[in-house]
């Protein structure tokens, strides 16, 4: 049985503990809950020790573990600035359509008040139902980290997510022996951190059953529901983005029929959204950019792999969907620079989501730190991610091609007709997948 199966039926087996013992009333509900409570704690407690120097390992050995910087150069650069512009288009997407939807969820305010102390006293820090919104120059200033040390401390991923990309930059300035030396040591515990998050993944169900027995014997059926809800919104929203910004941004910029970039990238959206993996979607988005759009092989085979191993379009629109979503589970309440806060934060963890199953939730810690979002939350999400991760996925590889298709364009990669296709190389049968890389959302 996969962990996936394992993990759905360990959430169905809390959800339908916590209904039984909200509806029972039973005097002995209190004391279970106060005993299940502190294993999904733990579980969380393990995933939250991995975030800090996971993220900060990836986005600096992403950075200034370039093969080759000047190679990326012009059409690189290009490409960067589409991955950020698309991205924040995404997370402002999320942000927008995400509070109409969610504001429709009826959360007991009594339940959501016991969330919140029940998250306080987990993480030792108060969340409050509301925050006196700081000035934009305190929120600015902010941003750069006098201590980064203390800010790791403090769980202010956003000004060390910040300092991971200056330090990244400036590795790339110096000496290549010693630049060499720093990336294999961040390497190193980037890796280091991907095996402990494959021990505590293993204890997944247990987790999220703990997770979702408490939370499901507060707020009864409004749990279900809300749930519900957050797995068609993310869901839809990806879909509406991918329908109306991505297929349309790519038909007009890479002057390319609507009908030819659907061809080309879909046997890549289907690999996508059946394994849940940009990687696992790679050879089949090189195929139909070299077969269908007539992209020149050098250019495909720079744009693409740099594409699938940085560029996740749907997981900032998920990432942003999420954090509205915990925080309407909980009653607290976002002042308007908490949502830039979120969007930002999202666009700049996407590019360090880990190629590990859930590697998005994992990523969505940082998230939901850097406004002081319970990260209690992320359990529950956990149980449900499979529906969201095959559409946040099939999101992923159809920017992934849109970018491509536009920068290859630009650099004059794209120059044949279709009657010359047949003759490219590999132009044949899509590669064949003998296994399939895990999730990443």
């Amino acid at each position: 049985m996969s962990l996936t199966t394992k993990v759905l039926l360990a959430l169905v087996a809390g959800i339908v503990a916590g209904l039984l013992l909200s509806a029972s009333a039973h005097p002995a509900t209190p004391t279970i809950v106060a005993v299940v409570e502190p294993v999904g704690t733990l579980f969380i407690n393990a995933i939250r020790m991995t975030v800090i120097p996971l993220v900060f390992s990836l986005l600096v050995v992403g950075i200034a573990g370039a093969p080759n910087a000047r190679d990326i150069g012009r059409m690189g650069g290009r490409a960067v600035l589409l991955f950020v512009a698309l991205l924040t288009a995404s997370g402002i997407t999320g942000a927008f359509v995400a509070p109409p939807v969610l504001s429709r969820l009826t959360i007991d305010p009594a339940a959501a008040a016991q969330l919140r102390a029940s998250a306080a006293s987990s993480s030792g820090a108060l969340i409050e139902g509301s925050r006196h919104t700081p000035s934009f120059a305190r929120w600015l200033t902010d941003l750069v980290p006098p201590n980064p040390v203390r800010s790791a401390a403090d769980g202010a991923m956003l000004p060390l997510i910040i300092f991971a990309i200056a330090l990244g930059l400036a590795l790339l300035a110096i000496e290549p022996r010693r630049r060499d030396t720093v990336i294999g040591f961040f390497r190193g515990m980037a890796d280091a951190m991907l095996v402990i998050v494959g021990w505590v993944l293993r204890a997944a169900p247990l987790g999220v059953f703990a997770l979702a027995l408490p939370l499901v014997a507060r707020l009864g059926l409004s749990a279900v529901g809300a749930l519900a809800s957050y797995v068609v919104l993310v869901s839809v929203g990806t879909t509406l983005f991918v329908v109306v910004v991505l297929y349309p941004l790519a038909a007009v910029l890479a002057r390319t029929p609507m009908s030819r970039f659907a061809r080309a990238v879909f046997p890549a959206q289907a690999v996508a959204f059946s394994a849940r993996s940009s990687l696992a979607a790679l050879p089949a988005l090189i195929a139909g950019a070299r077969r269908t759009l007539g992209m020149r092989e050098d250019v495909a085979s720079f744009l693409l792999p740099l594409a699938s191993a940085t560029f996740r379009v749907g997981a900032t629109l998920g990432l942003t969907v999420s954090a509205e979503f915990i925080a309407r589970l909980y009653g607290v309440t976002l002042t308007p620079a908490d949502v830039v806060t979120i969007v930002l934060t999202s666009v700049v963890t996407s590019f360090s989501i880990p190629g590990v199953p859930a590697g998005s939730i994992i990523a969505m810690a940082p998230v939901l730190a850097s406004v002081g979002l319970p990260l209690e939350g992320l359990g529950i999400l956990l149980g449900v991610d499979t529906i969201p991760d095959s559409f946040r996925t099939t999101a992923n590889v159809t920017g992934q091609m849109a970018v491509a298709a536009i920068v290859g364009r630009e650099e004059h990669g794209i120059a044949l007709p279709d009657d010359a296709l047949p003759g490219l190389p590999g132009a044949g049968a899509l590669p064949h997948r003998d296994e399939v890389p895990a999730a990443e959302g």
